[in-house]
């Protein structure tokens, strides 16, 4: 950390001086907070997700909160996806969009009662484009802050086991993207059957958080029989299983048919309720020039995560670049999403990639790479 200029405008996590017991190997700043990357090297992490349980503080995803009599009203005009199919204790993954499309973030929604929801952020100041929505909708009664709370990923096949010995065989009934109410030694929390992995795990949302320290120690103490360890978020499970990075691998200049998320669109909704949804027609109209594909590269293992992305040629023209790309121990493969035309989408489609390890082939197949019916989040 001394490498990093700690001035006030950067925040802390509630989980910042635990984290700092159990040795953080980096660190990046994420929504204004400091995240720490990884506790062991990036294989290492990985073999934790996939075989016992991985904890990891994401209270840097900042969670957006809409309340107020116009919550409904005006959750709705930030996506696209209609919330009258979303219950009270159900959460949805969603994107918030602007008049053109453009996603302006993809996180999880959580539905906290009829007028209450939670948008809990990737690294984007979704928060003030909502404070500046507002300002276009006078006549809605709404609240917008920052709720104060602080999410902790736990994720893994074991989670399940650490869950049960933390509140009771109940927590086994909790439905993939579904949340409750429960206490953790007194500690008030909301637990979710969500994560950022592909596997089967929740995420405990904080809601005292002058108590940051201890539920950390707890989930480690009590994690222990099952193998559970800090980490941070593993980017070669998330590219396995097809997760994208906002900021990374999207912007407010993508919006969801060149991302293949299409299915985050209802098109029932009327114009009048929310923001997106008309430019949205006219995309399914036109089509797409360009769109976001998995690709295979070849040569040696990646040595790390990319740093910055990189351009992808075809017949010796730039069509595109790779935004994120990885090594994959499990399938012995280099893989990555890459931008291309239309034009070059279909699978077996061949590229050169300029990497920081030296030029590369790419080959365009399907993803998620593994997985590809998510049976096992939601098993």
């Amino acid at each position: 950390m001394d490498l990093v200029q700690r001035g006030a405008r950067n925040r802390r996590t509630p989980y910042y001086e635990a984290t700092q017991r159990h040795g953080p190997k980096g660190f990046t700043v994420y929504n204004h907070m400091y995240f720490p990357i990884r506790f062991d090297t990036f294989e290492a992490e990985f073999e934790t997700l996939l075989h016992d349980v991985a904890i990891w503080d994401v209270a840097v995803e900042r969670c957006l909160e809409i309340s107020g009599p116009d919550g409904a009203r005006f959750a709705q005009l930030l996506t696209p996806r209609d919330l009258s199919r979303c219950a009270v204790g159900q959460a949805k993954y969603v994107l918030i969009c602007d008049r053109d499309g453009g996603i302006i973030n993809d996180p999880v929604l959580t539905r906290m009662d009829e007028t209450t929801f939670w948008f809990a952020l990737a690294s984007s100041d979704a928060l003030l484009f909502a404070r500046g929505l507002r300002n276009a909708y006078p006549e809605l009664d709404v609240a917008i802050r920052e709720a104060d709370v602080a999410p902790l990923q736990v994720q893994g096949p074991k989670s399940r086991d650490l869950m049960r010995a933390l509140v009771g065989d109940s927590i086994l009934d909790l439905p993939y993207y579904w949340w409750r109410h429960a206490e953790i030694r007194g500690i008030p929390v909301v637990i979710t059957r969500t994560g950022w992995t592909s596997e089967v795990g929740y995420e405990i949302y904080l809601l005292d958080t002058s108590k940051g320290g201890q539920l950390w120690e707890t989930l480690l103490e009590v994690g222990r029989p099952f193998g559970a360890r800090p980490t941070g978020p593993s980017d070669i499970r998330r590219i396995e299983g097809g997760i994208f990075n906002w900021g990374a691998d999207m912007t407010y200049e993508d919006n969801a048919f060149e991302m293949g998320l299409e299915r985050l669109v209802d098109f029932g909704l009327a114009d009048a309720a929310c923001l997106s949804i008309a430019a949205y027609r006219s995309i399914r109209e036109r089509g797409v020039e360009r769109r976001i594909v998995g690709v295979e590269l070849d040569g040696a293992p990646f040595p790390a995560l990319n740093n910055v992305q990189w351009p992808a040629s075809s017949g010796g023209e730039r069509v595109g670049s790779v935004t994120s790309a990885i090594h994959s121990p499990r399938l012995a493969r280099n893989i990555g999403y890459c931008w291309v035309p239309a034009g070059l989408t279909t699978h077996g489609t061949r590229l050169e990639v300029a990497t920081e390890w030296g030029d590369r082939w790419a080959t365009v197949v399907a993803m998620p790479f593994v997985d590809p019916e998510k049976r096992i989040p939601v098993s």
